[in-house]
């Protein structure tokens, strides 16, 4: 049992009760509102966060929770929850079936526990810092591939950030050239996760927020992945500008990404 074993179960249980809602409504999507351009919610993802809330703060009533659809907390004091009550949905809004519930536990600013649920597939990835990453309780580990030219990587387009397209599609070209595959589905918490279970092999996308990516980014790293910004530092729930890969793939990968989005290229990025 790892110290953070009890903020681990508690994710997946917060993620799985929203989780149940969500798949019961799965194609029955009503009560669209447009947030900002590209940028929606729906009355499921309110729904899920309320359903998040209640069952968190009835375990922990002293903790704080940020999320997509409330105003953020401070996060540098005891523990907070991060949580994306539905991440990609877009996804759901049309019935594509790649969508997931986001929970993790941050601690004196440090994220130490989480969990992704794609309810959709009854898939609950989870870890605990220092404690190892798990797919339904069995234990996951990134690919061990070594050579870009072999690997199949996932993207995001940035939609909330279109003035950065053109830069944006330079560092897709790079990485097109180099790689078996590229794919893009629209949640950057499963691409992560599919990363740290050898599905994919790496991931890189700009202009995310901290709940998009702290359950997932801690279950990459847990299975033995590697996880920065584009400059190579570890403020990427910060700048919302990540990439995630295997062990053996990340540094390829790094090397093609950070000359093209890293240092001043994305300067004034305004994250949704």
């Amino acid at each position: 049992m790892g110290e953070w074993d009890e903020l681990s179960r508690a994710a997946e249980e917060a993620a799985r009760v929203a989780g149940v809602l969500l798949r019961k409504e799965f194609g029955r999507v009503r009560n669209i509102r447009e947030k900002q351009p590209n940028d929606f919610v729906t009355e499921m993802d309110l729904r899920s966060e309320d359903a998040i809330r209640s069952f968190l703060f009835a375990r922990f009533p002293n903790s704080r929770i940020i999320s997509e659809e409330r105003t953020p907390e401070e996060i540098e004091k005891g523990l907070t929850w991060v949580v994306d009550p539905l991440d990609g949905t877009k996804n759901y809004i049309h019935g594509f079936p790649f969508v997931c519930v986001s929970v993790a536990a941050m601690v004196e600013g440090k994220v130490r526990a989480g969990a992704v649920y794609d309810f959709l597939r009854d898939e609950m990835f989870s870890a605990a810092e220092e404690n190892g990453a798990c797919l339904n309780g069995n234990l996951i580990r990134v690919s061990g591939k070594n050579s870009l030219s072999e690997a199949m990587i996932s993207t995001g387009f940035p939609f909330r950030a279109k003035k950065y397209i053109d830069v944006y599609l330079q560092s897709f070209k790079a990485v097109f050239n180099k790689v078996a595959a590229v794919r893009r589905a629209g949640s950057a918490a499963l691409d992560l996760c599919y990363t740290a279970c050898g599905i994919f092999d790496g991931f890189w996308e700009i202009g995310l927020s901290i709940w998009d990516v702290a359950a997932a980014s801690l279950v990459l790293r847990e299975a033995g992945g590697i996880v920065s910004d584009f400059d190579g530092r570890n403020n990427y729930l910060y700048t919302g500008n990540i990439v995630g890969a295997s062990s053996g793939i990340y540094q390829e990968l790094f090397d093609i990404i950070s000359p093209i989005l890293g240092g001043d290229a994305l300067q004034g990025l305004s994250r949704g």
